[in-house]
């Protein structure tokens, strides 16, 4: 007997939105009979095509199934397409609170439903049925090709053979095929980790942190080195990226200001708070 917590059994027991939408928009259907389980959804948008105003389902198979399959309904009830094409098995295990680990793959076939009722209406080919056709079948028992294998590993971040039986049931069956899911998980993984990772955005600064900053560099950076000379800077004022000083003491009559106010305080500035500052001064 499975642990199911309340939120499953009571989907189970009292699932809702079961039954057929006689004109529907579009309709999902995945799974087999033959393997255990299968899904068929039933999908009405609103008058206006925008949101979906009604959902219904049939399944064949266990618990996990219902109850994932009437969360799956609730969960997309009122989105548009748009939105319901970004749902994953995740979400729908989320909103029951948990499944049990070998019965994580009634997660993924509503996903997959849900995808394949949405292809539906938009006349394309389903993900489902692509993956079939460009894969090849790793596991024979159920159907499984190495494309799903790596689709599923990705987004739910699996690693070994027996998470891939739970989220597929690849493997699940004779068992022949569970060294070749883990070498399709091993390769899948190194292929991954050689992969450059794309550098972190630079961090934007408001306005009042970059003026905080701007200062600091002038009272520690700047300043002491005017100083030295009998000179000084304040700041007036800062446009976006144009920071208007004023130089004061010796530096306000040095014939040599504008070489001070490139090389050491637009150079400083640049250095210590962002490149792309410029520095003007005001009389």
């Amino acid at each position: 007997m499975w642990d199911y917590n309340k939120k499953v059994m009571d989907a189970f027991l009292n699932p809702r939105n079961v039954g057929e939408i006689a004109d529907a928009d579009a309709i999902g259907e995945v799974g087999n009979i033959r393997c255990g389980d299968a899904l068929k959804l039933f999908i009405k948008l609103d008058a206006k095509k925008e949101k979906i105003a009604d959902v219904k389902f049939k399944t064949f198979g266990c618990a996990s199934a219902i109850a994932s399959s009437s969360a799956l309904t609730e969960l997309v009830k009122g989105m548009t397409l748009e939105q319901a094409a970004k749902v994953t098995n995740k979400d729908i295990v989320n909103v029951l609170g948990e499944l049990p680990e070998e019965k994580l793959h009634c997660s993924v076939m509503g996903m997959e439903a849900l995808q394949a009722a949405i292809a539906n209406y938009r006349g394309e080919k389903t993900a489902v049925a692509e993956t079939d056709q460009e894969g090849a079948v790793i596991c024979k028992c159920f159907g499984v090709t190495d494309t799903k294998i790596r689709e599923v590993a990705k987004l739910n971040n699996l690693r070994k053979a027996e998470e891939i039986t739970n989220y597929t049931k690849a493997g699940g069956g004779c068992g022949c095929c569970l060294d070749d899911i883990q070498q399709i998980l091993d390769e899948l993984w190194r292929t991954e980790s050689k992969k450059p990772t794309a550098p972190p955005a630079p961090h934007k600064m408001t306005t009042v942190q970059k003026v905080m900053k701007v200062q600091e560099v002038i009272d520690k950076e700047i300043k002491p080195m005017l100083e030295t000379d009998g000179g000084s800077i304040e700041l007036i004022d800062i446009q976006g990226d144009k920071v208007i000083v004023r130089l004061c003491g010796r530096c306000a009559t040095c014939p040599a200001s504008g070489v001070t106010l490139k090389n050491t305080v637009e150079d400083k500035l640049r250095e210590f708070v962002a490149p792309e500052l410029t520095v003007e001064e005001v009389k």
